[in-house]
């Protein structure tokens, strides 16, 4: 069976189609077969990168490997069993007809609280969650007090996540690896920065995830996604030098898909 990859939070602007893009693409690129869905029906952004990626490899007539993108199909409703919701009669067909030719799975999910994206949780075998460097972004997992040392309970996200886990211990399915990824972080040491970093550990002992590099704030990801390229791509489009960023950058790419610890993925670029 396919392992899946969810990418998700509750929250735009966080940088989860950046990611998704960027690993289903890095294991494309390793030699895997990857299948894509977005299920942000309306935004659609890591559909259209996939779509940019398409038109744009035509036009150069360039091959590079891709993860292949699949729309939810739709749905007859003489289709559905009785009681059958539309939308995750459309999922799971949907998993189901990439699942035959595809070594990962990976789902992008709104960034808002859907019935898609709540079925998608309980799909996981690795849970991705980007999350901005700022307590606005940490109140979808806990509360805290005024201070932002105290961490008062978990939040709306992390409930949601914990309701997946229920449900797949109820499935006999095999946990969640659940990893938040301190996303868009700042190059400056700063006080909220160090207490979102303390915050974080605390909470993931609590809750249990594990905490993953993410990307800094850089202008290469904004000028990628006209063309539907990524980072590994630089070369091959023939960026002969990379500059210290796009070097930074694949590192901390390179630091990603170690720490996600993927079965059977040997990271080699």
């Amino acid at each position: 069976m396919a392992h899946i990859i969810v990418v998700g939070n509750e929250k735009g602007g966080a940088g989860k189609s950046t990611v998704s893009m960027h690993v289903a693409t890095a294991l494309a690129r390793l030699g895997y077969r990857v299948g894509a869905l977005d299920l942000d029906l309306r935004q659609q952004t890591t559909g259209r990168y996939c779509d940019n990626r398409r038109r744009f490899l035509e036009s150069e007539g360039l091959e590079l490997p891709s993860p292949h993108y699949m729309e939810l199909p739709q749905v007859d409703p003489s289709e559905l069993a009785p009681g059958e919701n539309a939308y995750d009669h459309r999922l799971s067909k949907a998993v189901s007809m990439l699942e035959a030719d595809s070594d990962f799975i990976l789902i992008d999910c709104p960034g808002s609280h859907t019935r898609l994206s709540q079925v998608a949780h309980t799909l996981a075998d690795t849970l991705i969650t980007p999350l901005n460097d700022s307590f606005i972004d940490f109140d979808l997992l806990a509360r805290i007090d005024g201070d932002g040392e105290k961490i008062l309970g978990p939040s709306v996200y992390s409930e949601m996540v914990w309701n997946a886990r229920q449900l797949r211990a109820q499935a006999g399915l095999k946990p969640i690896d659940w990893i938040v990824l301190r996303n868009r972080l700042g190059a400056q040491q700063m006080i909220n920065k160090m207490k979102m970093e303390k915050a974080l550990e605390r909470l993931s002992k609590r809750i249990g995830f594990r905490i993953a590099p993410g990307f800094s704030e850089r202008v290469i990801f904004r000028e990628l996604f006209p063309r539907g390229l990524t980072l590994l791509d630089l070369k091959d489009i023939g960026v002969k030098q990379l500059n210290i960023s796009n070097v930074a950058a694949r590192q901390e790419l390179r630091d990603l898909m170690s720490t996600l610890d993927l079965p059977e993925v040997e990271i080699r670029f």
